[in-house]
């Protein structure tokens, strides 16, 4: 039998909820492009109730238990002593979600002397090292398409937030003003505007989708190029690489995964060649971007408005210079995790376990590393310094 040890993020401050602000969730026959809904054998939860805090436990307990498994379930997972390194040295299973990250390091591969798979509940396991998996041979997979559609529809709310200037707006209602001309003096319409995504996949190319009704120029770079018919179905521009789109552009949104070829690119260098006054919108890693060069453009003027829903590392500490930096629109980390996303991504972890523990495939969408190699979805979004 197995130990499955579990990392999610705190229960809200006034508790566990007890009721909800919806009853239920719409009924969806399946993904964009055909791709089925997760496909466990049952799942022990009610669609749209909180499952990635602590005492939702991803509805995994009494599958694990009635099959003799243990489940440990923690949201201590920084520092030598914490309850994640203490459980892990035994540990067989490690699940953990983007917004609240057990970095799987090499020093933790290590540790882990047991461990056989590593699960993302979510999409973007970069937060497991993937070179130490693959020297482990320790499978990785993550719910593919699980929050996909939840995080693009985050990007347009940000972009149309910062554009529309909505978050001071807000401020002046709240505080009782009517301040007009203050919260108009940097409002402007998305209409006639230049769009561009780093990276068209599964988020990318859904955030174009919801972005053409608005009259806007799409542009798109990724290093596959999508299908002509999609390029002319949107009237899509496509630039060989980040460096000749961004100059054109007076949105930019990054879509991309971390790995060795997109970190650090927005820093200094790249955020001067953008048009003075450009937005950028950052839901896939922060640390694609250069933390204090984003901070820099924010004070010139560089950059007219930042927001993200990413940060290294996460949670922030309270000192972060993103929680004060002028114009911004960040959110902690959770464009993923609304309820919608969470019945998804923890009815795909259960089918994860449930191919793990029967010895049957894992759907190849959800492989990141597998058998000593990039697999899958892996092969197609990461690279390896290997």
């Amino acid at each position: 039998m197995a130990k499955v040890l579990c990392v999610l993020y705190d229960d809200p401050v006034d508790g566990y909820p007890k009721e909800y602000a919806r009853d239920g969730l719409p009924e969806l026959s399946g993904y964009p492009g055909g791709q089925t809904l997760p496909t466990p054998s049952a799942v022990d939860f009610a669609p749209g109730v909180l499952l990635g805090s602590v005492s939702g436990e991803l509805g995994l307990r009494k599958y694990l238990e009635d099959n003799g498994h243990t489940l440990v379930v923690t949201s201590d997972k920084d520092g030598a002593d914490s309850t994640f390194d203490r459980e892990l040295p035994d540990a067989d299973v490690v699940i953990s979600q983007p917004f609240w990250p057990a970095y799987m390091t090499p020093e933790r591969f290590e540790k882990a002397r047991n461990l056989k798979l590593v699960v993302t509940a979510g999409i973007g396991s970069d937060h497991t090292d993937l070179d130490a998996a693959v020297e482990k041979g320790v499978t990785v997979a993550e719910v593919t398409y699980s929050n996909s559609i939840s995080v693009a529809e985050h990007v347009v709310m940000m972009i149309l937030s910062l554009v529309r200037d909505y978050l001071p707006a807000w401020e002046v209602v709240k505080e009782g003003g009517w301040n007009i001309a203050d919260v108009v003096k940097r409002s402007y319409d998305l209409e006639g505007m230049h769009v561009g995504t780093v990276a068209a996949g599964r988020i990318g190319l859904a955030v174009l989708k919801r972005l053409a009704p608005f009259d806007v120029h799409l542009h798109y770079t990724d290093r596959h190029r999508l299908p002509r018919e999609v390029e002319e179905s949107l009237n899509l521009t496509w630039h060989e690489s980040t460096a000749d789109m961004v100059p054109v552009c007076d949105v930019v949104t990054i879509n991309a995964p971390l790995h060795p070829e997109t970190e650090g690119l927005f820093g200094d260098e790249l955020l001067s060649t953008m048009k003075r006054g450009a937005y950028l919108i950052d839901t896939a890693r922060a640390r694609i971007t250069d933390r204090d060069a984003i901070v820099r453009a924010l004070q010139s003027g560089q950059l007219a408005g930042y927001a993200g829903d990413v940060w290294f590392p996460q949670p922030a500490p309270p000192d972060h210079p993103w929680r004060t930096m002028p114009h911004h629109g960040m959110t902690p980390h959770m464009s993923g995790s609304s309820l919608s996303a969470q019945a998804r991504y923890s009815a795909g972890t259960r089918e994860i376990l449930e191919c793990f523990f029967e010895g049957r495939p894992i759907r190849e969408e959800y492989l990141i590393v597998e058998g000593g190699h990039l697999a899958g979805a892996g092969a197609h979004s990461y690279s390896t310094k290997r």
